[in-house]
């Protein structure tokens, strides 16, 4: 998907809100049509800006050099039976390193399945649990995914993906060293698991809602950061979570993409940046194949 040119960049901060909660969809209409000066304009927008999952297919699921299913996995202290995607190379003559992919505050969607293909194409078992599965899982349209992901706990969501990372150390296919990476929601969780395991291998996060500082001495992973420069939300909270890692003598690599948006990864929507998104896949890969083969 062509990155498209052209969002004043007063409508991009009003989008960031409200695919984050801090408004309606009638709210984001309205005061887009305030600047557009036309209802039918801020319509158009939104539509332009919402995810195309038919893009979401760099690897085919019936790609013949991987196998992918749903599992079901227990999470006693969150919502007691979970379900995520599973991929892992088709052919597997020895036991693989794992990795955890988190999605965003949405629910297990397309795009994350994907990337979860993607890490077993680069020789890992990728595991993408769905934080949506106590409420039916994902339903289809990201609009009701983030209706229902704000319905879950917060706490008992974490619970949720711990499981999902003891699950995968535990799976015979697996050899026990895992890592996580996630997106948006995704990523300020995979750092928070960072946080609360101290035997997790390695942590990416793609644009994440930082740890509290003083959250960075219980860091034993390290971690890998992806920040865009115009994302001021995510990126004002970064220089203090920093100086809390270097305080703490953490091992961490911190990478920002100029001129480029919260969610440059996502190759479904507008916001994607494809040269950005490919050299911050290249070193994700590489920095997991560093720190868990």
């Amino acid at each position: 998907m062509a990155k498209k040119p052209g969002y004043d960049p007063k409508v991009m901060r009003l989008f960031d809100g409200y695919v984050h909660g801090q408004m309606t969809r009638r709210e984001f209409l309205d005061r887009v049509a305030t600047i557009t000066t036309s209802s039918v304009a801020a319509a158009a927008i939104l539509s332009s800006l919402s995810p195309d999952y038919a893009l979401a297919q760099q690897v085919d699921p019936e790609d013949k050099s991987i196998q992918v299913s749903y599992k079901k996995y227990a999470s006693p202290k969150g919502a007691g039976v979970m379900q995520g995607y599973y991929a892992r190379p088709a052919v597997i003559q020895h036991k693989l390193p794992g990795v955890v992919v988190i999605h965003e505050n949405r629910g297990l969607n397309p795009y994350i399945e994907d990337v979860a293909r993607r890490l077993a194409v680069a020789g890992f078992i990728a595991f993408a649990p769905d934080a949506l599965t106590p409420l039916g899982g994902y339903p289809g349209n990201d609009d009701e995914g983030r209706v229902l992901q704000r319905q879950r706990d917060r706490g008992e969501m974490v619970e949720d993906f711990v499981a999902a990372v003891e699950f995968l150390q535990g799976h015979p296919d697996c050899t026990g060293k895992v890592g996580a990476v996630g997106f948006c929601f995704g990523g300020g969780m995979s750092m928070r698991l960072a946080v609360r395991l101290p035997d997790l291998g390695a942590a990416v996060a793609f644009y994440g809602r930082h740890p509290e500082p003083s959250d960075a001495a219980s860091i034993n992973a390290p971690l890998m950061l992806h920040h865009a420069s115009l994302d001021e939300r995510v990126n004002a909270s970064w220089p203090d979570f920093k100086a809390g890692l270097d305080d703490a003598g953490k091992t961490y690599v911190n990478y920002e993409y100029l001129d480029v948006d919260h969610g440059f990864h996502n190759d479904t929507t507008p916001r994607y940046d494809k040269d950005a998104a490919e050299l911050a896949w290249q070193r994700t890969t590489e920095f997991f194949a560093t720190n868990l083969m």
